[in-house]
């Protein structure tokens, strides 16, 4: 198995060449007082020595031994503890948190970057930092500015982690039905009651304290998901002067055994009238934890292409040393009994679509990055264009979560397939990699809850109108590129998988206004076209920065590019025209059968 090596020379190449990402941060003044092209490019050699040097050699072990529950008590894997404590030392948590409180105020284009660094060397350790991040960003939001002076410089300097305490036993999806319950005290702090499941990183002995968002309903709520409130629970109760006080009154009642992330605790929590402070209003829990969600969907997106980066290394190594049979047009290595089977077409093919999804994957998060940081940092007198970056995000982030994991899935699965039986035992890691990353298409919202929000909230409940700003910006980059050559071969295909796109939307928003199943019928399939177009329309970016540079390079770098999209053109992209036509089927056939004929 390689050792895990961070991208750096890609993402490099995806920050500065393909976006430029330093002439929008210039433009954003809250970024631009924090970061500039060399603190960016120092950040992210850092970032890759620790998560190459540091996270990845543990990440075997700590499979093997997972976290262990000992009367309401959990103990990381050897060698978690003093991982955390590099993190804590360089500042990791607080990377993209406001500097009012401790944060460093990086932009997420930036800080994507370093988690997917994290999420491929070692994403059971990397759920923790991500995990605090998320509840720093959703305090910093809608926290009283009493809770974020007395919570987030800790949370961001990593002393203290956070956890987010949603999923119930019998409450996944549907939140509006959770029992836990929050009764007012005198003093304005809440009781905390109920129990929630599939907690990460709920316990552990990494840190000294660990603070929990829960949400909870208030007496008198109204029913449903408008009757949700967020409250922060401490597990150590914090006095006056910020010093540690008395455990509050909830325990980790036992940790889960599970398919992947073997590394990282996934707690039941009970909480028992425990202490805790409303986040935001009350009865608005779920729109200050979607705050922090919809980070945490790119987040998990980035997992996504984080263990398919890990799967395409190892599996790349393979190809170039296992040797096995000669290549169909004759031995390539005479000298030897065989050729390595990277000359087989079918490697080859395995090998491509995963550089295809890993690199196009990698664009289309920091694209999406992008679009966070203009939304967040735009300056207030320009109101248009923070808006319009809200509504790139709102459409775009149930494609990155969904359409990177099934796609980091698929490239772990092929990476595995590429070792052969290899690939089935634990010593080469690749099995590992393919238990890992199945948790991303299920937490934060499982890929088919995704799909159901892209295509019923996004696109039909907009009438159309968000996907209207993704299709202004593929047309004017289409429009201001049809005369570049090198561009050529690549743009009458994407402006025919865009036209495809544009066509099936505007078929299932009306057939959505007489049928009520059209929307959960062409969901998933069309959020597979989304997302496949929308990485096509990486890819000639990536062309449009790499042409000019390929005729010189000795590297194989970007030549390698011109030939990656031109695979993913030919051999990837073809596939919206059958997921176009399954869409315009509609749900006769899938809505047809009885209960007793399944």
């Amino acid at each position: 198995m390689a050792d895990y090596q961070a991208p750096l020379r890609d993402m490099r190449f995806i920050l500065n060449e393909v976006f430029d990402a330093p002439a929008l941060w210039a433009s954003l003044p809250k970024v631009a007082e924090n970061v500039d092209p060399d603190t960016a490019d120092a950040i992210l050699e850092e970032a890759g020595k620790i998560t190459s040097g540091v996270l990845a050699p543990l990440n075997r072990e700590a499979d093997e031994q997972g976290c262990k529950w000992n009367e309401g008590e959990v103990t990381s894997p050897d060698g978690f503890k003093e991982a955390y404590q590099t993190i804590v030392e360089g500042g990791w948590n607080g990377l993209g948190g406001n500097p009012e409180f401790g944060g460093m105020g990086m932009p997420k284009t930036l800080v994507a970057q370093f988690e997917e660094m994290m999420q491929g060397a070692n994403m059971a350790f990397g759920l923790a930092p991500m995990l605090t991040a998320g509840a720093c960003l959703a305090l910093d939001a809608h926290g009283s500015q009493e809770l974020k002076e007395k919570y987030l410089p800790n949370m961001y300097s990593g002393v203290w982690t956070g956890a987010m305490d949603l999923t119930e036993p019998h409450a996944g999806t549907d939140l509006g039905i959770i029992r836990t319950k929050a009764e007012p005290n005198d003093d304005g702090s809440f009781n905390v009651t109920g129990t929630k499941i599939f907690i990460t990183w709920g316990e552990h002995d990494m840190a000294e304290n660990i603070i929990h968002l829960v949400l909870a309903k208030l007496p008198g709520a109204p029913k449903g998901p408008k009757g949700i409130s967020l409250l922060l629970v401490p597990k150590f109760l914090v006095n006056d002067d910020g010093s540690l006080g008395e455990r509050n009154s909830f325990s980790c009642g036992s940790i889960e055994k599970k398919m992947g992330i073997k590394g990282s605790a996934t707690c039941v929590m009970n909480f028992d009238g425990a202490k805790g402070w409303l986040v935001g209003e009350e009865n608005k829990g779920l729109n200050a934890m979607f705050t922090m969600m919809n980070y945490e969907r790119l987040g998990v997106g980035i997992q996504g292409i984080g263990a398919a980066e890990a799967s395409l290394q190892s599996a790349r190594e393979y190809a170039m040393d296992r040797i096995q049979s000669r290549a169909p047009t004759g031995a390539q290595q005479p000298e030897k009994a065989a050729d390595p089977i990277l000359v087989h077409p079918d490697v080859r093919r395995m090998l491509l679509t995963m550089k295809g999804y890993v690199e196009g994957g990698r664009a289309f998060s920091t694209y999406v990055a992008q679009w966070l940081d203009i939304s967040k940092y735009a300056d207030a007198a320009d109101e248009d264009r923070r808006k319009h970056a809200e509504g790139m995000v709102a459409l775009l982030t149930p494609v990155a979560k969904a359409f990177l994991t099934d796609r980091g899935l698929d490239a772990c699965i092929m990476g595995q397939q590429v070792f052969g039986g290899h690939g089935f035992i634990r010593e080469w890691g690749q099995e590992q990699l393919v238990r890992d990353c199945r948790i991303t298409q299920i937490y934060e919202g499982t890929n088919g809850i995704q799909a159901l929000d892209l295509m019923g909230r996004k696109v039909v409940g907009s009438q159309g109108k968000l996907y209207e700003l993704f299709a202004e910006d593929v047309a004017s980059f289409i429009e201001e590129n049809s005369s570049e050559e090198s561009l050529r071969p690549y743009i009458e295909p994407l402006a025919a998988a865009f036209e495809r796109l544009s066509d099936v939307t505007e078929h299932v928003i009306k057939q959505a206004s007489d049928n009520p199943n059209a929307i959960g019928a062409a969901s998933v399939d069309y959020l597979d076209l989304f997302g496949l177009t929308a990485l096509g329309y990486m890819w000639a970016r990536i062309v449009k920065a790499a042409a000019p540079k390929a005729g010189d390079d000795t590297s194989g770098f970007y030549s390698g590019k011109l030939k990656t999209a031109r695979f993913y053109y030919d051999r990837l992209l073809p596939k919206t025209v059958s997921l176009a036509e399954g869409i315009r089927s509609g749900s006769d056939s899938m809505m047809a059968h009885t209960a007793e004929e399944f």
